[in-house]
């Protein structure tokens, strides 16, 4: 617990809706009421954020505002890496889901020989692409950023030349690609995701925890199954 480093992120601008900025400072509030000190206790970082671009016109409908999220990615995916070279262990308190990527970005950039796992606690997968996404918010594609996946068999729209760079920078970000393998990705509690995502979870065989199997197992038996079979892949590559 010593070593912990927070990294404070307000920036909503993956989202289709406005508000995600506001959680980090609910969450600290919240923390005040149960007399933490928590917040005072560990050093802090504040990243700049894009919110600015709230107010401009969207650019690419498939992929909105996609200049303002590299530019987050850069800036978090940097954070992260340098606290971890620092041994500092990185808490990521954020808005939207579009940091996400970012995070895992960072980690990979910090570790590049090291194999990832991600644990993904969520009713939905994140896996869209601006090839198949039915909104254009990019907090609905961290995941596929980060497992290097177009899923262009799926394809619903045709991009634009300048979307397909930034999406391609945004993959191979720290010229690192894929930062995690779909096969090492677990979804805890997802229960909504479109044709398109479930394409590609299936393809690779990824691994789900259903909302259903959390309530019936109960939640402290899931973190125990979780956690053994992490514990087991790591000491001799059992497959899940």
């Amino acid at each position: 617990m010593k070593n912990i480093k927070l990294i404070e992120v307000a920036s909503e601008i993956g989202a289709g809706t406005r508000g995600a900025s506001l959680g980090i400072d609910a969450v600290k509030i919240a923390a005040l009421d149960f007399m933490s000190n928590f917040f005072i206790h560990f050093p802090s970082e504040k990243i700049p954020t894009e919110n600015k671009l709230l107010f401009e016109p969207i650019e690419s409908p498939y992929a909105k505002r996609l200049k303002g999220i590299t530019t987050m990615y850069e800036r978090v995916s940097k954070a992260v890496c340098d606290t971890l070279k620092s041994n500092f262990f990185p808490v990521l308190l954020s808005g939207d889901h579009s940091i996400a990527g970012a995070t895992i970005a960072g980690i990979k950039m910090a570790k590049p020989k090291s194999k990832l796992g991600v644990i993904w606690i969520d009713a939905h997968a994140d896996l869209h692409t601006p090839y198949t996404t039915p909104s254009g918010n990019m907090h609905g594609m961290p995941l596929s950023i980060s497992i290097n996946e177009d899923n262009i068999e799926m394809s619903t729209h045709d991009i634009d030349e300048a979307t397909k760079q930034g999406w391609n920078y945004l993959k191979n970000l720290g010229k690192i690609a894929p930062k995690v393998l779909p096969e090492d990705v677990v979804f805890i509690s997802l229960r909504d995701y479109e044709k398109e995502e479930k394409n590609l979870i299936e393809k690779y065989g990824m691994k789900v925890i259903t909302t259903n199997e959390v309530r019936r197992k109960g939640t402290e038996n899931i973190v125990l199954l979780v956690c053994t079979k992490i514990i087991l892949h790591k000491m001799c590559g059992w497959i899940w």
